[in-house]
């Protein structure tokens, strides 16, 4: 039996401790892709995040409401029932109702929100705004704020709001979310112009807007050797 071919890389991921003091976890480490173990390590498994919304979801059906149909009002018992009953490792929290186009929340309630949500799990917290870099920029600076020594991750963090925010980060002692739109080459500017700013390495998480599996990784890959190009249908 031919042995399988192998790659070695010189390089590895980055670890990153995200969470409160007592409920971090590290995320990272890998030697090479992901479930290659043939080819290099994964020292810290992956963790699963689960999603929730600040405000009632009003367009869900019914099959998706089931599961928390008892706490879908209320973001921290939400939050609490993703740990307690589901298990989550990480808990998300969508500042949907910031949206602009929707209920146009302030961000003094997103930071409230944030700030109950974090204090009253045992896990990492993810604090995610909108499509709008504007209003993204005021809440997720009063989130740091709100959320000051608690260590979330916050997001999304793009070359439209990165001075604001990460600023923000650094004053608060925060992970970002430097999310670009697929090309790789645009995922490092970001990261060196996050750099620059002062955010430390490793408080930089990467969103590269892509599914990790499938489609998704070969289109980023592809890609960012070659922006002007789409994906070889071959």
């Amino acid at each position: 039996m031919a042995e399988l071919p192998k790659v070695k890389y010189s390089g590895k991921i980055r670890e990153i401790k995200i969470g409160k003091p007592g409920s971090e976890v590290v995320v990272g480490g890998e030697t090479g892709y992901s479930f290659y173990s043939f080819e290099g390590k994964s020292p810290n498994a992956p963790k699963l995040a689960l999603q929730v919304l600040d405000i009632e979801p009003e367009e869900w059906a019914e099959e998706a409401k089931a599961p928390f149909k008892d706490v879908l009002g209320d973001p921290v018992a939400w939050a609490k029932k993703c740990v307690d009953v589901y298990k989550a490792d990480i808990v998300a929290l969508w500042l949907a109702g910031a949206d602009p186009n929707g209920k146009n929340l302030s961000a003094e309630h997103a930071a409230e929100t944030a700030k109950k949500v974090a204090e009253a799990i045992n896990v990492p917290l993810i604090v995610w705004g909108v499509s709008n870099d504007e209003k993204n920029t005021e809440v997720l600076k009063a989130v740091a704020e709100a959320c000051a020594g608690l260590n979330v991750v916050i997001g999304p963090v793009s070359e439209g709001n990165y001075k604001q925010v990460g600023a923000a980060a650094i004053a608060y002692k925060h992970a970002v979310a430097a999310n670009s739109p697929i090309d790789i080459n645009l995922a490092k500017q970001l990261n060196i112009l996050l750099e620059n700013l002062g955010v430390p390495n490793d408080k930089i998480l990467i969103d590269p807007t892509t599914g990790s599996v499938g489609y998704g990784m070969e289109y980023l890959l592809h890609h960012g050797e070659d922006s002007t190009s789409g994906p070889n249908p071959e």
